[in-house]
């Protein structure tokens, strides 16, 4: 997202998308549409009592992480697999949108963020006149789980720094640094595909997971030759896939964060406990406009110092 634009967006028009899940493999259709307060980005369920049907895109409603993110609200329905949708809502700037859907979890499309991101740029979107806020990091937030960490560190640039290192040769170590305002995103991490290996799709299935997994909407990794026969997009997909994971589960903030993100081995899981952390350690961050952010940052090279301030109200509307 362009943290330096003002105001929030919405989506210009309502537009759906129809395709099957990646776990459950269940066809289903979802609806965006455009909301003109600043209502952040929720998910209605169209197939659970109405009043019981709004699941806010929050960090504190994450309650699974198992190969995707997963939503649930106070009644306990949930919406799984939103990471891909998250991250495309950020890559098209868009604050605010009704996310309509008619089961518990989004059609992975081809494996990517591009359908979404595609489709919304070419829809546009609209300002609302509501100032946009940020989450500006001052201080170092870190989760670690045996070798692997993920971290937030201060910045004046919305960044992202991922390594990986995987056994399988084709996969094997890659790194990638990015700033999540550049306009390039669209094309060089939006359609970096999901993966996943040949020796574990009998063992995830049994448990659910990957019903609706195909050469269609995911890379299959066999050691050390790729299965699909087109190959791959990108020489490091791999890990542009990971950034972009990263760009839709830190979207679960509510705004963007003006920080720079470091993660080794990370995932979501890491992720989640990640954004914890950061909501607990009410010191590190502070809640500000994006206005205030560069006119003070302007005046002031120790913005850091400035800004140390918690705000208890954005704090309070994030955990309800």
């Amino acid at each position: 997202m362009n943290t330096h634009t003002i105001f929030q967006n919405t989506l210009k028009q309502s537009v759906s998308f129809v395709g099957r899940g990646l776990h459950s493999g269940i066809k289903s259709r979802i609806t965006l549409k455009p909301c003109e307060k600043s209502t952040g980005i929720f998910f209605r369920r169209k197939d659970v009592p109405y009043h019981q049907s709004l699941i806010p895109a929050r960090w504190n409603n994450v309650t699974d992480t198992t190969l995707s993110t997963v939503l649930t609200n106070k009644h306990g329905y949930s919406i799984s697999t939103v990471e891909h949708m998250m991250a495309a809502l950020q890559l098209c700037h868009i604050d605010n949108i009704e996310i309509e859907v008619d089961g518990n979890e989004l059609p992975i499309m081809d494996g990517s963020a591009k359908p979404f991101v595609d489709t919304l740029l070419n829809i546009g979107t609209r300002s609302i006149k509501t100032p946009r806020k940020v989450i500006y990091i001052h201080k170092k937030i870190e989760v670690q789980d045996a070798n692997r960490f993920a971290l937030l560190l201060p910045d004046t640039q919305p960044k992202i720094t991922i390594s990986i290192d995987f056994k399988e040769k084709a996969i094997g170590a890659q790194n990638l640094s990015i700033n999540i305002n550049d306009n390039n995103l669209s094309r060089s991490i939006a359609p970096a595909r999901t993966f996943g290996f040949l020796d574990q799709i009998v063992d995830l299935q049994s448990k659910g997971l990957a019903l609706g997994g195909s050469l269609s909407n995911a890379i299959l990794v066999d050691n050390d030759r790729i299965v699909n026969r087109e190959g791959l997009r990108f020489k490091d997909e791999f890990v542009r896939h990971k950034v972009l994971d990263a760009i839709g589960d830190l979207a679960l903030a509510g705004v963007p964060i003006i920080g720079h993100y470091h993660a080794f081995k990370g995932g979501h899981l890491l992720n989640a406990l990640l954004m914890k952390k950061l909501f607990t350690n009410k010191s590190a961050w502070s809640y500000i406009s994006m206005d205030e952010f560069d006119y003070f940052h302007e005046k002031n090279d120790q913005t850091h110092h400035t800004f140390h301030r918690y705000n208890p109200k954005f704090h309070a509307i994030q955990v309800n």
